[in-house]
């Protein structure tokens, strides 16, 4: 049978973290996660840590020689050509992890939490498109106290992805995010049981 693979995305700070922690704890899910291997695909002692290294600098690491995480951020939010050239490098390893978790895979529903799902082309990867959105003014002001950023910083962030009203264009399913979470969780059960049933899958 055809495995059910929710690519779950949307805006930076918009509460996919909320749904994901969700359908792990209340459905048992496999959650595959982009940001974990991307982490991974820069550990110490990797090459593409290596070709970062040599691009920026020793600048670009921490003493014990791994990703300075706040520096690059500081670069690649700023400079839309350092960005594209980071994620041509990160985003094949990454698919590469995904496509050998799916494989390895034995659960017949699968969670992919991809904020970059439609920039990286990763939307192949998945069986349906989740979208989890809220306000501007939430996502702004939940993005600074999370991260702590001025508000410039903040709308740089936001302004590095795909529109909101993009990404929601292109979904099977929109999570509205901008109410309480008891609202979210519901929402995301019809979703899980709408989906299912329209696209005829079986847990």
């Amino acid at each position: 049978m055809t495995k059910r693979i929710i690519g779950l995305t949307g805006g930076i700070a918009t509460g996919k973290t909320t749904v994901t922690n969700y359908l792990a704890s209340a459905y048992n899910l496999p959650i595959l996660d982009a940001d974990i291997y991307a982490r991974e695909a820069v550990s110490l002692g990797s090459p593409i840590l290596g070709a970062i290294a040599q691009r920026y600098g020793e600048q670009i690491l921490l003493p014990d020689g791994s990703l300075n995480r706040q520096k690059l951020g500081e670069i690649i939010f700023n400079r839309q050509d350092e960005r594209k050239w980071i994620e041509d490098l990160i985003h094949p390893d990454v698919r590469d992890r995904f496509l050998k978790a799916i494989a390895q895979s034995t659960s017949q529903t699968l969670v992919l939490v991809v904020p970059l799902l439609f920039e990286a082309g990763m939307t192949d990867l998945v069986t349906e498109i989740w979208v989890v959105r809220c306000s501007q003014e939430q996502q702004l002001q939940r993005l600074i106290q999370r991260n702590h950023l001025n508000r410039e910083q903040a709308q740089a962030r936001i302004n590095s992805q795909l529109s909101i009203e993009e990404k929601v264009a292109n979904a099977d399913v929109v999570l509205d995010n901008s109410s309480t979470l008891e609202v979210l969780l519901k929402l995301i059960d019809e979703a899980l049981k709408t989906t299912r049933e329209t696209k005829s899958y079986l847990s």
